[in-house]
């Protein structure tokens, strides 16, 4: 198990999730305008083509910020990582959590941002209503699967295939749960601020975000029942940090 001294900086795992986050949000937000204006006449062609960008994107994204933060890039994902932790003094500390929880939603914020400047599309919430109660079920679903998951892979898997397999599902959870699987808050609120075809209307963040969290407290619940040893996975979700080393440790 890493000791927090061994893990990089947290001002360097901040900035690790301020970027994961905010190139998953322009990826998803990206890709979505990019979809509505290549197939302005097909929604299933859309949501394919958003799709798709999404899953290779987030696998991409973990294999190059995983070494630095573990690219958590999703609260839900955070929190589990903090209370898995607290059963055996692992995982990330309460002081750690808060940052990755600002950083995440801050990065998340500035991609839908980057994603409205790089298509000419002007900033605008949006007014894409989502909350109806079989998407806020597709949440809870689509959210306890990604946990229950990460972190089963965390324990027996190398990070190309817990990259490939976290891209996997997130891309599968788009055609199989009504809500398109956001999975994630942090993208949540991010796509508050893109009326696209990947936006949400700000009134129907709240119960997606709650449907988020209750998802994760199911996957957490799985996990543990599943796999009651998946306490010593907390120091390696998404995939695990890699030490800070000194240039004699080189030598």
């Amino acid at each position: 198990m890493q000791t927090a001294s061994a893990r990089p900086p947290l001002a360097r795992r901040m900035l690790a999730e301020f970027v994961g986050t905010g190139m998953l949000v322009t990826v998803v937000v990206g890709s979505g305008i990019a979809a509505q204006r290549l197939s302005p006449n097909d929604v299933g062609l859309q949501l394919l083509e958003n799709s798709l960008a999404t899953a290779f994107g987030l696998a991409v994204l973990i294999l190059m910020l995983g070494p630095v933060s573990g690219a958590h890039v999703n609260p839900a994902v955070s929190l589990a990582d903090w209370v898995l932790g607290r059963r055996r003094a692992g995982g990330l500390r309460l002081t750690d959590l808060g940052a990755y929880l600002v950083a995440q939603t801050a990065g998340g914020v500035a991609g839908a941002l980057l994603a409205s400047v790089m298509f000419d599309v002007a900033p605008a919430f949006s007014t894409q209503q989502r909350a109806t109660p079989g998407q806020l079920i597709g949440e809870v679903v689509a959210t306890a699967g990604l946990v229950l998951l990460i972190f089963t892979l965390a324990r027996t898997s190398t990070p190309s295939v817990t990259a490939a397999a976290v891209g996997a599902y997130i891309g599968a959870a788009y055609w199989f749960t009504s809500s398109t699987s956001f999975a994630n808050p942090a993208v949540t609120i991010a796509r508050m601020f893109s009326d696209t075809f990947a936006g949400i209307a700000p009134a129907s963040a709240p119960p997606f975000v709650l449907a988020q969290l209750v998802g994760a407290t199911i996957g957490l619940a799985l996990l543990l029942v599943l796999h009651p040893t998946a306490t010593r996975a907390a120091d390696r979700a998404v995939i695990p940090t890699e030490p800070e080393t000194t240039p004699q440790e080189h030598s």
